[in-house]
């Protein structure tokens, strides 16, 4: 049971950093109105670099999304759906975990469970990929 509490504990941790970064980057470039609006600034190469520096993160945008990583070294990777929903697999939640301080190594089966657990606050968007309900 303590695996399973450790990966609801990661998942949870994932959703507020990911809160703190969306919070942090709308602080920094006011004009952002949600997160995924950043890569529009990205795209347009006339506000932001593919990579760089925002505040107290560095940045690096791949495809659909970004890979944010504050200065304590702890990375949230996240895509954008097309509405814009902050979108997240398995594959990020444990990348996030590895960053911590101390790192958590958990299985995808525990990761799984934790995030089924934690419905309805987070929901699965198509297989394998999950979003924070609004």
């Amino acid at each position: 049971m303590e695996r399973v509490e450790a990966a609801r504990d990661l998942v949870l941790g994932y959703v507020r950093a990911l809160k703190t970064i969306d919070e942090a980057m709308r602080v920094a470039i006011p004009s952002l109105e949600r997160l995924a609006d950043f890569l529009g600034l990205v795209r347009s190469r006339r506000t932001l670099s593919r990579s760089g520096h925002v505040g107290t993160y560095s940045y690096k945008v791949h495809g659909a999304g970004c890979c944010f990583v504050s200065d304590n070294g702890i990375e949230v990777d996240v895509d954008f759906a097309a509405d814009g929903r902050e979108l997240f697999d398995l594959w990020r939640l444990r990348w996030y975990g590895l960053s911590l301080p101390k790192p958590l190594d958990v299985t995808d089966e525990d990761l799984r469970y934790a995030v089924q657990s934690l419905q309805p606050l987070l929901t699965e968007v198509r297989p394998g990929w999950f979003s924070v309900v609004s």
